[in-house]
C-alpha cells in the first residue's frame, strides 16, 4: 500500500480542479501536467490473464513486476465461473488459488465484479458465458408492463439481435439483487482474508467490462472497428424507457410533436430511428431536435445504469475492504471521430456522448462531461470512485478508413477529468502497444502533461520482459514513491 502526506503543490493541482468542471480558456485547456508525480494515489497495476492455465509462467511473471514496484494485479471474477452452476451456488476455488500466489509475492489484488461474458472481443483467449439460468429465472417476470421472455433481459440492436455479453441497463432494476448477492458473497468469502490487501474492486458495467453499449460485438453484423457500430436500444424495455422519457420531459404528446415536427397520434409512436444508417448519414442524430434528444436519452440511460449498479456494489461492501476504491472502465473509441459523412458516431451508438452539447467544445469534455462526471455523483461517499480510460498507447490515425483521434481523445478525457475533479487512471488497449517504444512514449505524455494518476497495463506478461518491462518500470521510477 501507498499511503503518504500528498505533496502542497499537488494538494493545489488537485483542489483548483475538485468539485463542478473548472470552464476551460477560450483558447483551449492549459495541459493539467504531471499530476502523478509525488501523489500518493499514482497506482501501477497489472492485469492478470482472463484465466490462468500455465501456474509456473503466471508466478514468475508476478516475481519479474513485484522486483521493479508494480503494486497490485488485476484479475477478472467472472460470473459465470463462480455462479454459473446454478443460482446462489459459489465455487471459489480458482480465486482462492489465484489470489494466494499474486499476494505470495507482496502484490496487491484489485479485482474485477466481471458481469459481462469473456470471449468473442479482440484479445480473448478465454470464454466464459453469463450464467445461463439468468435468462431462464426472469424469462416469465413482467416490467414496466413488459413480459420479459427469454431475450427479455438483453440488449436488442437496430439489426434486431440480441446479445448475452451483459444484462442491458434497462433491466437493471430486475437483476440488480444478482449484482448484489454475487458481490456479497465476493465479501463474505475474502473480507477477512485480504481486507487490507484489496486496494481496488473494479466494477464491470458492460461489455468487456467497459461502461459501454455492445454496439460493435460479435451479435450484428459488419459494426465492427472502423464502422460506425450499431444502435443498441431497441428492446422491449429500452423503447418504454424512451417513450416515458420523452413524455416526462416535454409533459404531452403535443408538445413532442411541437419540438419534433411530428404528427404522432400514440405514445407507441414515440421510437428508436427506424432507419439507423439515414439517421447518422443524414446527421439527423446532430442536426435535429429528435436526434439529440434520442442520443442524450441514450447516453443518459448508460450513465445512470453505471451509477445503480455502482452504488449497489458500494452499498454491499460496506466498510469491508477499507482501503479499496471504486473502479469503473471507460473505452476509448478512437475510430469514426471525423468521418466525413457521420463524425463521432462511433462514440455515438456505444453510448459514450452527447450531441445536445457542443462536441467540439473543451468546456463539455468534447460531449464526454456526463461519462466522466458519473465519478463525481459519489462525492461525499464512503469511496473514492475512479475512472479508468483505455488507449492511451495509441497514436491518431486520422486518414480513411478509421478516420482516428485516438491520441487526442486521451488527451480530451485527462483535462475534462481534471477540471471535474475526478481521479483518473489509464490502461492501453491492445497489448501490442506495450512492446512498441512509441506505444509507452504515448503513455509517458498522458502522465507529463494530461493528468493520469496510474496505469493499469494489459497484461502482466507483455511487462515481465523486454520493451514493456523496462518502460513500465522507468514510468513507475518517475512516479512512484522513493523506496
Amino acid at each position: 500500500m501507498r499511503r503518504a502526506t500528498v505533496p502542497l503543490a499537488v494538494l493545489s493541482l488537485l483542489l483548483a480542479g475538485a468539485g463542478t468542471a473548472q470552464a476551460a480558456p477560450a483558447d483551449g485547456p492549459v495541459p493539467p501536467g504531471p499530476v502523478a508525480l509525488g501523489n500518493p494515489e499514482f497506482t501501477a497495476n497489472a492485469m492478470a490473464p482472463l484465466k490462468v492455465t500455465d501456474w509456473a509462467d503466471f508466478e514468475a511473471d508476478l516475481d519479474e513486476v513485484a522486483a521493479y514496484g508494480v503494486d497490485a494485479i488485476s484479475v477478472d471474477v467472472w460470473w459465470g465461473d463462480v455462479e454459473g452452476a446454478a443460482d446462489n451456488q459459489f465455487d471459489w476455488a480458482y480465486y482462492d488459488r489465484v489470489f494466494e500466489v499474486i499476494t505470495s509475492q507482496g502484490l496487491d489484488l484489485a479485482p474485477i465484479l466481471s458481469f459481462h461474458q469473456a470471449g468473442g472481443n479482440v484479445g480473448d483467449d478465454y470464454t466464459s458465458l453469463l450464467p445461463s439460468w439468468l435468462w431462464e429465472k426472469y424469462a416469465g417476470v413482467r416490467f414496466r408492463g413488459v413480459e420479459l421472455g427469454p431475450t427479455g433481459l438483453q440488449h436488442r440492436s437496430e439489426q434486431g439481435n440480441y446479445s448475452r455479453e451483459s444484462v442491458q441497463g434497462w433491466a437493471d432494476r430486475v437483476v440488480m439483487n444478482e449484482y448484489r448477492d454475487f458481490t456479497q458473497a465476493f465479501e463474505d468469502r475474502y473480507a477477512d482474508r485480504y481486507a487490507e490487501d484489496v486496494v481496488e474492486v473494479n466494477v464491470s458495467l458492460g461489455p468487456s467490462g467497459e461502461l459501454r453499449y455492445p454496439s460493435y460485438n460479435q451479435h450484428d453484423e459488419g459494426t465492427g472497428y472502423p464502422t460506425r457500430g450499431a444502435l443498441q436500444a431497441y428492446s422491449p424495455l429500452a423503447v418504454r424507457d424512451f417513450q416515458d422519457t420523452v413524455l416526462e420531459r416535454y409533459g404531452s404528446l403535443q408538445e413532442v410533436n411541437r419540438a419534433w415536427g411530428t404528427d404522432h397520434t400514440s405514445q407507441d409512436q414515440i421510437a428508436p430511428p427506424q432507419d439507423a444508417e439515414a439517421f447518422f448519414t443524414s446527421r439527423a442524430y446532430l442536426d435535429t431536435q429528435y436526434g439529440r434528444d434520442f442520443v442524450d436519452w441514450y447516453n443518459g440511460s448508460l450513465v445512470d445504469h453505471g451509477e445503480r449498479v455502482l452504488r449497489t456494489v458500494i452499498r454491499t461492501l460496506g466498510d469491508e475492504f477499507p482501503e479499496a476504491d471504486i473502479g469503473y472502465k471507460v473505452p476509448g473509441i478512437h475510430w469514426s471521430m471525423t468521418h466525413p459523412v457521420h463524425p463521432r458516431a462511433a462514440e455515438v451508438t456505444t453510448g459514450l456522448v452527447q450531441t445536445s452539447v457542443d462536441v467540439d467544445s473543451w468546456a463539455t469534455g468534447h460531449g464526454y462531461q456526463r461519462i466522466v462526471e458519473l465519478a463525481n455523483r459519489f462525492d461525499g461517499g464512503p469511496r473514492e470512485v475512479v475512472l479508468h480510460f483505455t488507449a492511451l498507447e495509441m497514436d491518431d490515425q486520422d486518414v480513411a478508413p478509421q478516420y482516428s483521434l485516438a491520441q487526442t481523445l486521451v488527451t480530451w478525457i485527462g483535462d475534462y477529468a481534471f477540471r471535474a475533479g475526478v481521479e483518473t487512471k489509464g490502461e492501453n488497449a491492445l497489448a501490442g502497444g506495450l512492446s512498441s517504444e512509441e506505444g509507452w512514449d504515448n503513455i509517458d505524455e498522458a502522465f507529463a502533461r494530461w493528468g493520469y494518476l496510474g496505469l493499469t497495463v494489459l497484461r502482466v506478461g507483455d511487462v515481465a520482459e523486454g520493451v514493456g518491462a523496462r518502460r513500465y518500470a522507468e514510468l513507475i521510477a518517475t512516479y512512484g514513491p522513493q523506496r
